[in-house]
């Protein structure tokens, strides 16, 4: 009846992993799937071609700078042209002037050679179109209808008072900053990724708990019927059992709501569909990594946990280089710089039609430039002052973040040695905690224990079961850790976030009712990194 119960109260919590399409999912290969799919990894893969590029352009400010051109002018209309034309005469007052050139005749006695010649040079006057030197077949550059040009111009920085070494030193140290957020990036991909599997993979193992615990209770309730039925049991036992039965049908149901959204989260990191149905194939106290995965190498390598090769302090570490560098560039801008350049050019100006390699002229020019900055109105000085206050607040970025990482890499050592006790602690609970179930069924059908011992035995079997599988999830979480620590960004390494999505075994006993306590989680310090806000907590959820 009660199964009927929790079918209609919760049937899409049932049913939650009922989906069209299986997909089978080991943990090396949801990171796989996440590297691909990762967002962070690929902003920080953007910020890595983003850093390419200015370390490029900082570099090529100590290279030639070559470039061509090529133009044509069409002009129009031009003050020129009235050059060499009278004023005093309008168009209307005489027809226009006769401007035959001069034609010499041999036939011509001097008087008619000479009398022709005055005659030509009185009409070259009426003309003043044909006299305009800057207009016509006239190779000057005033005023001509049509200019073709083509050329380059070449120049070369001498001297920039070390301003362009010091933006190539400052693009390096963003480009090196850019590549240990990019390996930062895929380390806290991986962490979120087996967080979230193996968080995943308990709240499966809760159910299966919870469940079997409910399938106690049922066998238990059946019993006491029976015997209250032959006048065994008193009613007081049947009332006590039927109310066990019914405190755990709301766990059940909140334990399927709880991997519900665990695989959901699970799916969002991987970027499947909603509606696929996972198997994860890895279990929760399989210490061993498929042979040849990134997985297996990191957790059987040695985990560096020197403080200053932590990506964060490394980045740091570059992010002081870089304000170095530009505070030198800032310097610089009080030093001449000497500049050497040159500009060849061809130049034509035909009447008609394109011209021929004949029409061009030349014009070439080598010019040596030095500039010296006399007064700027306080810019320099201005930008002096910033970037001191930059490289200062650099320093103390990096020192700051020295001790940050000291601090977190110990926690992490000291989580993963308290995990490796919890898990060392809680092998053969279970066993005995079974045993010890067993044995009280056993009596409380003979008659000879109580139903309070029975229920006990019950909650101490549910509890071990619950702390293993809780000491399972949380060792190989903190492995991951140490062996990512490295590169792992700060915050990562003291807990899990505080957005928990992804209740406990703590939780789920707490929600048994206040019969069992179980023993309470220190609670890690917060570290706080510019930039980042972390609440530690070693029984936290998914991030």
């Amino acid at each position: 009846m009660f199964a009927g119960i929790l079918m209609g109260v919760a049937p899409s919590l049932l049913h939650a992993q009922d989906t069209t399409r299986t997909r089978h999912v080991s943990l090396d290969e949801a990171v796989h799937i996440a590297e691909q799919v990762s967002q962070p990894v690929a902003i920080a893969r953007a910020g890595v071609a983003l850093a390419s590029g200015q370390q490029t352009v900082a570099r090529s400010q100590i290279l030639p700078q070559i470039t061509g051109q090529l133009s044509y002018t069409r002009t129009l209309a031009t003050q020129f042209a009235s050059l060499g034309r009278s004023t005093n005469t309008t168009p209307t007052q005489a027809p226009p002037p006769d401007c035959t050139p001069f034609a010499d005749n041999p036939a011509w006695t001097p008087e008619q050679r000479t009398d022709s010649l005055e005659a030509a040079v009185n009409r070259a006057l009426q003309c003043p179109v044909a006299g305009n030197p800057f207009t016509g077949v006239s190779n000057l550059p005033f005023g001509q209808a049509n200019q073709y040009q083509f050329g380059f111009n070449i120049s070369q920085n001498l001297f920039a008072g070390g301003a362009n070494i010091a933006r190539i030193h400052a693009a390096n140290a963003n480009r090196e900053s850019a590549n240990i957020s990019l390996t930062s990036a895929r380390a806290q991909m991986i962490i979120d990724v087996a967080t979230a599997y193996y968080d995943a993979v308990l709240s499966e193992r809760l159910v299966e708990i919870a469940d079997s615990t409910l399938a106690q209770d049922e066998r238990t309730l059946s019993q006491v019927q029976l015997a209250n039925q032959v006048g065994n049991a008193a009613e007081f036992d049947l009332l006590n059992a039927q109310v066990t039965r019914n405190n755990q049908l709301p766990i059940v149901i909140q334990q399927r709501a709880n991997r519900s959204v665990a695989y959901l989260h699970l799916k969002q990191l991987l970027q499947l569909p909603l509606d696929d149905s996972l198997d994860l194939t890895t279990a929760l106290d399989d210490t061993s990594f498929t042979e040849g995965t990134r997985l297996a190498s990191l957790v059987t390598a040695t985990p560096d946990t020197a403080t200053l090769q932590r990506a964060p302090v490394r980045e740091a570490y570059e992010a002081m280089q870089a304000q170095q560098s530009q505070l030198t560039v800032t310097r610089a801008q009080r030093i001449p710089s000497l500049t050497l350049s040159t500009d060849y050019s061809r130049v034509a100006y035909p009447r008609n039609g394109l011209p021929g390699w004949s029409n061009f002229l030349t014009n070439w020019t080598v010019t040596a430039a030095v500039q010296v900055p006399i007064f700027l109105g306080g810019s320099i000085r201005g930008n002096k002052v910033i970037a001191e206050a930059n490289l200062e607040q650099a320093r103390a970025t990096y020192r700051q973040t020295q001790q940050l990482a000291a601090l977190d890499t110990r926690n992490a050592v000291a989580l993963l040695a308290a995990a490796e006790a919890s898990w060392q602690a809680s092998s053969g609970t279970v066993d005995q905690a079974t045993k010890a179930y067993t044995i009280a069924e056993v009596r409380y059908r003979e008659g000879i224990s109580t139903q309070t011992e029975l229920g006990s035995s019950r909650l101490l079997l549910q509890q071990a079961r619950a702390n293993r599988a809780q000491a399972a999830r949380d060792l190989q979480v903190a492995r991951l850790r140490v062996a990512l620590i490295h590169d792992l960004p700060l915050g990562s390494t003291t807990g899990q976030p505080a957005t928990t999505t992804t209740p406990n075994a703590a939780t789920m006993l707490q929600q048994m009712g206040p019969t069992l306590t179980t023993p309470s989680t220190p609670q890690q310090p917060t570290t706080t990194v510019p930039g980042t806000s972390v609440a530690a907590s070693r029984t936290g959820g998914v991030p």
